[in-house]
């Protein structure tokens, strides 16, 4: 903050140098711009990245969503947008469609590999959903198609590589490293081959005790060398970043502990076209999920260096400066179509598999039309619920909703989700309307409001608070859309495991007595400011 402070001194005294002397303000410019830390303040874990000329790639790991595995693109670095996913949906399975009472929370598709081969583009991933790792390609990274081939077993946080002499690799494993040879295509594990141990304890550059051993492998081949970086979490300690090097790919691997500050860690190497260097990273951050970070590198002796010159994580970076966050990962939606545009833009995935019959924006245009199809039972079972991330440090989320369609037992509206979600909407029941508002913050729904309502359009919004990990939700609602009342009580929003993702924005329509109501939703709004209410 100080640093940000004083350039910003400094940019103001030239200016008025610049006005005073007759010099054109174009003299600011000899004041460099920084980005900051964090890179991107939202749920965006499991990065892998790579380099094409002057544009940068990456993915992340979106595990129980549709469409999943999402591409990102970036110019400088530091602001990115989405630009696609590598699949529509994972597979069909009772977990990925939430039917009979199973789920994929948690679980779908995990840690991915970015890679680009001669002129192909790759995206692997794995799945305990499946049991298979998932393998990705096309030649268009950004408008596809996507060629699908998957194949057992699913191999834990691999690294997918492509050596110099035209062989392919996955290189996987917790703790314990392995190598596996794939064909030429990289369509499956090569016949004849069996894995072999690259590294029996790849934890140990961390210590002797360890809560979470070496997993997270990324392989990279450099000047000549194999590198290969991993995430460790010592015992009474914070996530770790460890670097393994090789003259050979088979080994044998030397390795050092390479950066151990804020737990941030987990990622990879990229290089700039002028030839600097930055590991790509991210960290546990509370409710708004895991969040990326960039961490400068220089080289000593053949080894990566990780951090600032005191091998910490900085809070500036020498790179174009931090843009918001919307449009490029989040955004508003008015749901107005025009011919020829996709029904849903990239910012939006469902809670699963959808069930595509039964929503729409053109059957009534200018709004999402959510369709009742099944009897369900919560919230986290229903389908359809369509969501966007929350991001930091603060967020606001809002729609307006119309309910004259519903049917007994159905209950429509805005949603938080997570194990420990919030909703706030409209139920209908014996032919009532109320409004209202359930915490799970106990793990188990409770409904904490419940208001008569008389009317059919009614304005949901909910504000996150993620500063300093207060972590805290405030649920609104509006007669008007103009003149906001809290409803219930503040949701103190965490981090679950069985989750393992960051709070989202949820619009949801569900029914518990009969099928075939529906909601239709006005638009979705999101902000990066709090509004409040009363």
């Amino acid at each position: 903050m100080i640093l940000n402070q004083i350039i910003g001194w400094m940019r103001g005294a030239l200016l008025a140098l610049a006005l005073l002397g007759g010099i054109r303000p174009a003299a600011q410019a000899q004041v460099p711009e920084t980005a900051h830390n964090p890179l991107i303040y939202a749920d965006v874990p499991d990065m892998s990245m790579i380099r094409v000329g002057k544009t940068y790639y990456m993915s992340s790991t979106t595990m129980h969503m549709s469409p999943g595995v999402p591409i990102m693109k970036s110019t400088d670095l530091v602001n990115w947008h989405l630009v696609g996913y590598a699949y529509d949906t994972l597979a069909t399975v009772d977990a990925m469609t939430l039917t009979n009472g199973k789920s994929t929370y948690g679980r779908g598709s995990w840690a991915s590999s970015l890679r680009l081969h001669n002129g192909t583009y790759y995206v692997s991933t794995f799945a305990q959903t499946t049991g298979k790792t998932h393998i990705y390609s096309t030649k268009n990274i950004e408008k596809g198609p996507w060629k699908s081939v998957s194949f057992r077993p699913s191999y834990h946080d691999h690294s997918l590589f492509f050596d110099d002499d035209g062989r392919v690799y996955l290189v996987y494993g917790a703790g314990k490293i392995q190598l596996v040879e794939l064909t030429a295509d990289a369509s499956g594990v090569k016949p004849g081959t069996t894995p072999q141990v690259l590294i029996d304890n790849a934890s140990a550059p961390a210590g002797p005790d360890i809560n979470l051993q070496a997993e997270g492998s990324q392989l990279f081949k450099i000047k000549g060398k194999y590198y290969l970086f991993n995430i460790v979490w010592p015992k009474n300690g914070m996530r770790t970043v460890v670097v393994h090097r090789a003259d050979k790919l088979t080994g044998p691997y030397e390795g050092r502990l390479a950066l151990q500050d804020k737990g941030v860690a987990q990622g990879g190497l990229i290089d700039t076209p002028d030839g600097r260097w930055f590991a790509y990273l991210f960290r546990d951050n509370g409710a708004v999920g895991r969040i990326p970070y960039l961490v400068p590198v220089t080289w000593a002796d053949g080894w990566p260096v990780l951090g600032d010159p005191a091998g910490k994580v900085p809070e500036t970076l020498a790179l174009p400066p931090n843009q918001r966050l919307l449009p490029g990962l989040v955004a508003s939606d008015e749901f107005t179509r025009r011919k020829g545009e996709p029904a849903l833009p990239l910012v939006w995935q469902w809670n699963h598999n959808p069930a595509n019959a039964l929503w729409s924006v053109r059957e009534r245009p200018g709004y999402l039309r959510l369709r009742t199809g099944r009897l369900d039972t919560t919230f986290l079972l229903a389908r359809n619920t369509l969501t966007q991330r929350t991001i930091g440090p603060v967020s606001a989320g809002s729609t307006s909703l119309d309910v004259a369609h519903l049917k007994d037992g159905d209950f429509a509206g805005l949603a938080l989700l997570q194990k420990r979600y919030g909703l706030v909407g409209v139920q209908q029941q014996n032919g009532q309307k109320s409004i209202v508002m359930v915490s799970a913050e106990s793990e188990k729904p409770v409904e904490l409001a419940r208001l008569p309502l008389a009317q059919n359009t009614v304005y949901f919004k909910i504000d996150c608070d993620f500063v300093d990990r207060q972590d805290r939700a405030i649920f609104f609602y509006s007669l008007d859309g103009k003149y906001w009342k809290r409803i219930g009580e503040p949701l103190k929003m965490a981090y679950t495991l069985p989750h393992f993702m960051g709070y989202r924005f949820g619009l949801f329509n569900y029914a518990t007595k009969q099928t075939g109501g529906y909601a239709d939703f006005d638009y979705f709004h999101i902000i990066d400011t709090l509004v409040g209410g009363k």
